[in-house]
């Protein structure tokens, strides 16, 4: 099996983790600090907005079952791409819409995503697309967030679930949970 990855951020991490994880073809997802000039930056560091990283996700997925195209749509649909730099009620730019793509073939697919995505909403869509440069792993604790501690976390419970029924709704072929 072929494992290609995919790079973006949609607000916190911990939201897009959980959506990710429920997608077939997805082997693997990770919440990563990427876009930005500090090394080895941690959350705390990420989250005053001085470092230029978003919290991202880096989707590990086989091609053979998901396109990168399917990932951006469920990307755009799991989110609002119009709000600049904010997801909610999480503001700054560590929470800002982007794409990461490795490589040309990417960019290119992630350039015709938010043309699809504007077709879908009113005001204008302001996902950016940055080059991909060095990402970082986040903290251990962050990882699987909605498996644990997230399910326990009132600000999650509020936003996971819809995120997940959003994606239950729109790509429910393409969900683990609907299709065991």
């Amino acid at each position: 099996m072929t494992i290609e990855y995919a790079i973006f951020g949609g607000g916190c991490f911990w939201c897009t983790e959980a959506v990710f994880k429920d997608v077939i073809g997805v082997e693997s997802v990770e919440s990563v600090y990427t876009g930005g000039t500090r090394p080895n930056p941690t959350y705390e560091q990420v989250c005053t907005g001085v470092t230029g990283h978003a919290e991202a996700i880096r989707v590990g997925f086989d091609p053979a079952k998901l396109s990168y195209g399917d990932l951006l749509d469920i990307h755009f649909v799991t989110h609002d791409p119009t709000q600049l730099n904010r997801q909610g009620n999480d503001v700054g730019t560590q929470y800002r819409s982007v794409i990461f793509p490795a490589g040309e073939q990417q960019k290119t697919e992630a350039e015709a995503a938010i043309l699809r995505a504007q077709q879908d909403h009113n005001d204008p869509v302001v996902t950016s697309i940055e080059p991909l440069g060095e990402v970082f792993v986040a903290e251990g604790y962050h990882q699987n967030y909605w498996e644990g501690a997230g399910q326990q976390n009132r600000y999650c419970m509020a936003v996971i679930p819809p995120k997940l029924q959003k994606l239950r709704k729109g790509f429910a072929q393409r969900t683990k949970s609907l299709n065991p």
